[in-house]
Formats: structure tokens, C-alpha cells, sequence
């Protein structure tokens, strides 16, 4: 069964790769540690996706690729990974497609198998090795060829891989527990270990922090800063992003723009190019329009005059010939809704000497837990993988029921959860406007349900697609539209930023501080929980704790803890 689903996700990346059409020529030298493509276009099912364009990757350096959902930047590093593009064979790629497949082997097995790579350097310090060893360049490379060899020493390679683990949240009996007893979110986990244990002159991460809480997200960035190869990231998170970037890639309008710095200085450039862009397309247009009309004018005139005429005349033929400067278009932003939900008083949730665990001889969860929420309520849940989180919000909706203790709800509060499962709930079959019109059969009128669906960023013609085809993103927004019309009091939502871009998130904020609802929420995502939390609830040693401090407080915690934790995390480079 695991075969034939691991066979299955083959076949369907393969038919991918057979409606992708990639062209592109190397431009910088075949030896060469950098990699530079010139004349770069990608489509997908005839869709063109980038059109002459140029891909820049230097080693050394961190790429943030960003562009709105649906724009092509898995695509892209898809062909990158499958080397559909010219990239030299003796740079080594690694592309974190999906998790490890469920097996009988440990995560701490599954990432110490690097038979691949160390046959591979062998091969590559051979080939130096007969070639002019006067290069000292050539014979630095040997040298860390050698250094890399010896690191892949048996004893050496379990302390690492164990180490790695650790940071991504496996405690010791977990590393040695069989893979098949772990959920999708944490085989992938294990994948994310085995790419950062390989450790490829070129890594590819495609939202990597999707399945990670915060601790393993501050791990992971710190781990991600000693990268001293060519690291090529697209990420949803921009606390992340300027955490781990060197420079910026902005998929947009068919080419890629490249910006140096993290996303924040990326922003601060953009802005400043748009604006000076903008300053120089008004002053060509008042140009045009002020020669234009002296050549109306004056073109028939006096001799004098007509000459002038013709003059401008030309200039304005040169200008055009030139190529004009175009106006900034920006992407279309989104918005999100949540309807009025009107007043209830409070208390609206009373959670009364709460104590919880799954099962008769399982480990309490929680252990007397007392406290209030009401329609102020605006509460960021943090802590590690297993704390409780989630179990807190299916106790508050009482999807589960308290072992010990009491949950009162007030007896006209409407709860609207979201969580990572909700597009399972969804009828593949049917479009997002018949679903809604289904789930919602008091909104006769069709153009009132296109008008609702709308505002959560889904166009006329997706609105009608049946929701397979719709990208996992235009399916989240359809869950969003769902579950705002349920016209909730308290919003609880669980980690609601996956498959989300960047813009988006920032819809979602702002459309959550404009509810007048209650809220709380599970993250990974420390600039969200930045935007739209008062009060950070730390779950831990079955107990909830108010955080004295901000987000960003709590995260510098955690990353002080890291480092008490593992001394080397700041130091350590990886070699070239």
C-alpha cells in the first residue's frame, strides 16, 4: 500500500514534468560555483510562467523566492531540482519534494543513508585529484572534499543526524521509533533532517516551516543562517524569511527581480523603485503630451516654428523608439470578511478545574486548568509539539470533553474553528459556489454567494472550477469563506497560514483586528501572532501560562534556550 502510494506521487510529479517546458542557456562558466542562466522561460500546460528571463544563484548566498499563490515558484523549483535547466552537474541539488514514506526504519536511519553523497564525492575528489594540482583553488576544493569524507564517518554522522533531529523537535525514544508510526507532519520532519544532513552545494526548501511549531522554527533558522552554499527557499513566513535571507527573488510579471538583503530591505527597495519608477513615467508622459501638442500647434506654421515641430517630432520618435518607462501595476491585494457577530456578554467560555488526558493510563495533558475568554479575548497559544495546543481548542469547541472539571459556554456562542484538516470536509466535486449555495441554503440568489466568495480572493472562473482543480491556497480561502458565514462569536484558529502567500496573511490579519469577536490562535507564523494577539498563552507542563512580553520577547526565549541547549548552534559553519 505505502509502495503504491509512494508510486503514485511519483507518477503524478512525472506528468508535471511532462506538461513543463523549460528553456534557458548557462551563462556563467561550466566549472563554475555559480550558477547564471540566461534566456530563462517556463510553462506549465501552455501557460506561459516566465518569459526571458535570468536566474542568478550565487554561492554564499540565501534566495527568498516570493510572488503571489499560484504565480509558479514550486514550478520553478521543481525544474531546478529536476535539472531542467542547464546547471552543471558537480553542483549536487537537493529538493525537499515530500515526506519520507512510512517504513520500519528510525528518522535517525532514514537520515544517516548517504551512500549517494559519499559516492558522489568520491567521484569528485578523484576527478580533482588527476587534474592540475597546481590550482589552489582546485586543490582547497580537494581539501574539503577530504573534510567532508572524514565528517561522514560513522560515529561522527549519528551525533549529527541525532543532533539535527533534536533541534526539529524528535526526542531520543522518537529518533529510534519506526516511521510508520509517525503522522505525514512529522515524516516530513525527517525528510527536512535528511536535507539538512546531506547538505547539498544547492537546497531547495519549499515551505519547510509548514509542519513545524515555533521551537523547531527558531531551530531551523538558526540552522539555516550557517548555510554557506546555495540555498533557494519560498517560505509564507516573513519573520523567517528576514531571518534566513541574504537576497530576494520576486517572481512577478513573468521575470524574476532580484534584491539584496532580507524581506524587510526587500519591501524598503521595492517601494523606493516603484516610486522613482513612477516619478520618471509622469515626466515622460508630461513630455509626450507637451511635444505632442507644440507638434499639433506649431507642425504648420511659420518656417521656424515647423522646424522646431519636426525637431520635437524626433525627439519624441527616439524616446519611443527608446523603450518608454511603464507604469508600476502592482498585485491585486486581497481582503478577507468576517461578518458582524453582535454582543453576547461575558463570560462567553468558563473553563472550570480542567484536567484532560486521552486515555485512562496516558499522560495528563493538562492538570487544573482554570480561566476565562470572551469576545475581547485576542490570545496566541505558543509552546512545543505535544503540549496540548490544538487539544485546547477542540476542549473549548467540546469536541472533546474534559477527563476532570467543567467547560460553560454561554448558551448562544457560535464557534468557528479552522484547522489543517478543514479541506478534507470540502466536495471536491462540487464548485466553491455550490458548495456554499449547499452549505448555506438560505442565500437563494447566486450573485450574492459569487459576491461573497469573492471577497475571499477567489475569482468568477474559480468560483466555478470544481475544487480539486483549485491550488491548496484557493482551497483554504474557500474554507475561510465557509467558516466566516457559520457568523462565529469566537474564532479559533489553528495554524491557518499554510498555503497562504504573504499578502494573504496580511488580509487575514487585518480582516481578524477588525472582528469584533473573541480569537485565539496556533501559529508558526511569529509576525501574524505579532499583528494580531494581545496576550501570549504559553501551554507547557500541563499548565497555561500568560508570557510576560510580546512575541518577539518569546522568541528571543527560545532562542537564548536553543543555544544553552546546543553551544555550537551560532558558531558552527558549513563548509563550502
Amino acid at each position: 500500500e505505502v509502495d503504491a502510494l509512494t508510486k503514485e506521487l511519483e507518477d503524478f510529479e512525472l506528468k508535471k514534468a511532462a506538461a513543463r517546458a523549460v528553456t534557458g542557456v548557462l551563462a556563467s562558466h561550466p566549472n563554475s560555483t555559480d550558477v547564471h542562466i540566461i534566456n530563462l522561460s517556463l510553462t506549465f500546460h501552455g501557460q506561459e510562467l516566465l518569459s526571458d528571463t535570468k536566474l542568478e544563484l550565487n554561492s554564499g548566498r540565501r534566495y527568498g523566492l516570493i510572488g503571489l499563490n499560484g504565480i509558479g515558484k514550486s514550478m520553478l523549483l521543481s525544474a531546478i531540482g529536476k535539472r531542467e535547466v542547464p546547471i552543471p552537474e558537480h553542483i549536487d541539488i537537493y529538493h525537499l519534494t515530500r515526506e519520507m514514506p512510512p517504513s520500519d526504519k528510525t528518522p535517525l536511519q532514514c537520515v544517516m543513508e548517504v551512500d549517494t553523497e559519499r559516492a558522489m564525492l568520491e567521484r569528485e575528489a578523484e576527478r580533482l585529484a588527476h587534474e592540475d594540482g597546481s590550482l589552489s583553488a582546485e586543490c582547497e576544493k580537494l581539501l574539503e572534499l577530504y573534510e567532508r569524507l572524514e565528517e561522514l564517518d560513522a560515529d561522527k554522522a549519528e551525533a549529527r543526524a541525532s543532533r539535527i533531529l533534536h533541534g526539529l523537535g524528535f526526542t531520543p525514544a522518537m529518533q529510534r521509533k519506526k516511521l510508520k508510526d509517525f503522522s505525514g507532519g512529522w515524516r516530513m520532519r525527517v525528510a527536512l533532517a535528511r536535507a539538512l544532513f546531506i547538505r547539498p552545494f544547492m537546497l531547495l526548501l519549499d515551505e519547510p516551516t509548514n509542519h513545524l511549531d515555533l521551537d523547531a522554527c527558531v531551530w531551523l533558522e538558526e540552522e539555516l543562517k550557517t548555510f554557506k552554499r546555495i540555498l533557494v527557499l519560498i517560505s509564507h513566513s516573513q519573520d523567517f524569511l528576514n531571518g534566513v535571507c541574504t537576497n530576494i527573488i520576486h517572481m512577478h510579471n513573468r521575470k524574476l527581480k532580484y534584491y539584496t538583503g532580507n524581506y524587510d530591505q526587500y519591501v524598503k527597495t521595492r517601494l523606493e523603485l516603484e516610486e522613482n519608477q513612477m516619478k520618471r513615467f509622469h515626466w515622460e508622459q508630461d513630455q509626450i503630451a507637451h511635444m505632442k501638442n507644440y507638434i499639433a500647434r506649431f507642425g504648420h506654421g511659420s518656417a521656424k516654428l515647423a522646424r522646431q515641430a519636426q525637431s520635437k517630432e524626433k525627439t519624441l520618435q527616439k524616446m519611443m523608439a527608446s523603450g518608454l518607462t511603464e507604469r508600476v501595476v502592482n498585485d491585486k491585494t486581497l481582503s478577507f470578511y468576517f461578518p458582524p457577530c453582535g454582543k453576547i456578554p461575558p463570560p462567553v467560555i468558563m473553563v472550570q478545574n480542567v484536567s484532560f488526558r486521552y486515555s485512562k493510563d496516558g499522560p495528563w495533558i493538562y492538570n487544573n486548568l482554570e480561566f476565562g475568554i470572551d469576545l475581547d479575548t485576542r490570545v496566541a497559544l505558543v509552546g512545543p509539539n505535544g503540549a496540548g495546543k490544538s487539544t485546547l481548542l477542540k476542549l473549548l469547541t467540546g469536541e472533546l470533553l474534559p477527563t476532570d472539571g467543567m467547560i460553560r459556554k454561554h448558551s448562544h456562542v457560535k464557534i468557528g474553528r479552522y484547522h489543517q484538516h478543514l479541506q478534507e470536509q470540502l466536495d471536491l466535486d462540487l464548485s466553491p459556489l455550490e458548495y456554499m449555495l449547499k452549505c448555506y441554503p438560505e442565500i437563494k440568489e447566486k450573485e450574492e454567494m459569487r459576491k461573497i466568495i469573492g471577497r475571499y480572493g477567489l475569482t468568477g472562473k474559480q468560483q466555478v472550477s470544481p475544487i480539486r482543480n483549485l491550488s491548496d491556497g484557493q482551497k483554504c480561502r474557500v474554507c475561510f469563506a465557509w467558516l466566516a458565514w457559520q457568523n462565529p462569536h469566537m474564532l479559533f484558529l489553528d495554524e491557518p497560514t499554510n498555503h497562504l502567500d504573504i499578502e494573504t496573511i496580511d488580509a487575514l490579519a487585518d480582516a481578524i483586528n477588525e472582528f469584533e469577536g473573541g480569537m485565539m490562535l496556533v501559529s508558526h507564523d511569529f509576525r501574524l501572532i505579532q499583528q494580531v494577539a494581545q496576550e501570549i498563552w504559553v501551554c507547557e507542563k500541563q499548565t497555561i501560562t500568560k508570557w510576560q512580553g510580546d512575541i518577539l520577547a518569546y522568541k528571543e526565549h527560545l532562542k537564548s534556550k536553543l543555544v544553552d541547549e546546543d553551544p555550537q548552534l551560532t558558531k558552527r559553519t558549513h563548509n563550502v
